[in-house]
């Protein structure tokens, strides 16, 4: 199975929009087999023809000898999932900052999503991508796609809110520094973000102690570079999202492929 990422091209949005994966068929049918591990995208996959399957934390994709298109939206993903592909498909994936995708469609709360992005007009759109063969030409009709759909929100206060979760400052003080109760808190970043604050901050820190770990002598070092506590915080949390110790998991990840997913 051909695998490839793409960044967005146009500015508008590379702003939004962190990236595109494309799958397609090839003559090496080969099963693939990876583990994702909780991050803050939005992420919407359309497949074609294709029988889907998931329990607990696995999910099976394979062939179907009956023709469909497959639309999957998640926005919460907490836990490591592992994904099994039997034989190679055809996909398109695509990975929204957060709060990316409200620039794209009208709904307001996460949950009303699946409901906007399931369409006659996004599932016929996705049909006539998956049908293209030429990668460049996909490319090409997805960004204007989504260029026709884009309409700037104003989110200037979710905004401020998350540059502060990215901050040392504690949930209740980000709460008290806006003047809002720390459940209304954890209700506008629900809302926005498909989770409470205090998950969205693990995940962040989580996924910016990835991108970094390459760059750091130890594990103390990247602890406190990440605005853990200290060590034992960051392994403690490190555990709850991966399910194994963080230099495991480093062992096992290649983290220099800089993947929106991990294989292992």
């Amino acid at each position: 199975m051909k695998i490839n990422f793409y960044k967005p091209n146009h500015p508008i949005l590379k702003k939004y929009i962190e990236g595109y994966y494309f799958m397609a068929k090839d003559d090496n049918d080969e099963p693939l087999k990876y583990c994702t591990f909780p991050d803050n995208y939005f992420i919407i996959s359309a497949c074609q023809n294709i029988t889907f399957s998931r329990e607990n934390n696995t999910i099976e994709i394979d062939c179907s000898e009956e023709e469909n298109l497959i639309i999957d939206f998640v926005s919460r993903c907490n836990s490591p999932v592992e994904v099994h592909y039997k034989k190679s498909i055809n996909e398109v994936t695509v990975y929204f900052k957060p709060l990316g995708i409200y620039h794209f469609f009208e709904a307001n709360e996460a949950q009303f999503l699946q409901d906007e992005i399931i369409s006659s007009d996004f599932e016929e759109f996705m049909k006539n991508i998956l049908n293209e063969t030429d990668q460049k030409i996909q490319i090409e009709k997805l960004e204007n796609y989504w260029l026709s759909k884009f309409q700037e929100k104003n989110l200037e206060k979710i905004e401020k809110i998350i540059e502060d979760l990215d901050s040392d400052l504690n949930i209740e003080k980000i709460a008290k520094k806006h003047q809002i109760s720390r459940q209304y808190l954890n209700k506008i970043s629900t809302k926005y973000l498909g989770k409470p604050a205090s998950e969205f901050r693990k995940i962040q820190r989580f996924r910016n102690s990835v991108n970094q770990n390459k760059n750091v002598k130890n594990l103390t070092e990247l602890s406190y570079e990440n605005l853990f506590y200290d060590q034992s915080h960051f392994i403690k949390d490190f555990k709850d999202l991966t399910k194994i110790q963080p230099r495991k998991f480093f062992e096992k990840v290649n983290t220099e492929q800089k993947n929106i997913w991990l294989f292992i």
